[in-house]
């Protein structure tokens, strides 16, 4: 029992940590029972390429499995970043158009609501964890010196880069896979018209490619939105 704790303490120090892994692993283990109900219950054995998990949406899991095992204190501030501006943005913005959430079988689309609204509990988790980090980190010059005035914004930068990052391999998801089925990660291949509410309606006047761009580019200011109001609580805590 001893080994057993010294290893958690080991590898997973903070109690942040042990929520974002355990809820990492939840939202695995929910992610591939999914796949398996659409797959054999309503694909009859046949992959649906549609489904498959890198949205805006799922990019969360990824990080929050693999956010414990990192310990470079940047990478972890551009993590916890990612969750509490890109990762809330994707939990939020879906209740514009609902109509993404609902399934054929009642328990995906419980799952599906489930998923977003755990989405919004894990970004504003993250933005706590980022308070407390940054006002406990007196060793760093950059940090010691913006915490009177505001959030750095280098770590925000991170996080906009690896967003991108995951835009760039969704791109080359929907291109190299779509020989195999319909396939549209993160809502920006080329070849099919954007559909997202807003920015659909922007094809007709600047084209499909343009409104894409249009849409990435927005997604960033909408982080960047959020990571300001993140801003505004820190000030208003810091008085």
């Amino acid at each position: 029992m001893g080994k057993k704790s010294s290893l958690i303490k080991r590898y997973f120090p903070c109690w942040s940590d042990r929520v974002f892994f355990l809820c990492g692993v939840l939202m695995l283990c929910s992610e591939v029972w999914k796949q398996l109900v659409l797959t054999f219950s309503l694909g009859h054995g046949a992959y649906n390429w549609w489904y498959f998990p890198f949205q805006l949406c799922s990019i969360p899991m990824y990080v929050l499995l693999a956010y414990p095992w990192v310990r470079r204190e940047s990478v972890r501030r551009m993590l916890l970043a990612f969750l509490m501006s890109f990762g809330l943005l994707g939990g939020i913005a879906v209740f514009a158009d609902t109509s993404g959430l609902m399934y054929p079988l009642s328990t995906l689309t419980v799952h599906s609501w489930a998923w977003h609204f755990l989405l919004i509990l894990i970004g504003i988790s993250a933005g706590a964890v980022y308070f407390q980090r940054l006002q406990s980190d007196a060793k760093n010059v950059l940090f010691s010196r913006a915490l009177s005035e505001a959030l750095p914004l280098r770590p925000f930068i991170h996080a906009a880069i690896f967003y991108l990052c995951c835009c760039a391999l969704a791109e080359f998801f929907n291109l190299t896979l779509d020989r195999y089925g319909l396939i549209n990660m993160f809502y920006i291949n080329p070849d099919l018209q954007m559909q997202q509410v807003v920015f659909r309606d922007l094809v007709p006047l600047i084209g499909n490619l343009p409104a894409i761009l249009v849409y990435i580019a927005a997604t960033v200011a909408g982080a960047f939105l959020f990571f300001l109001v993140w801003n505004l609580l820190f000030r208003l805590i810091r008085r």
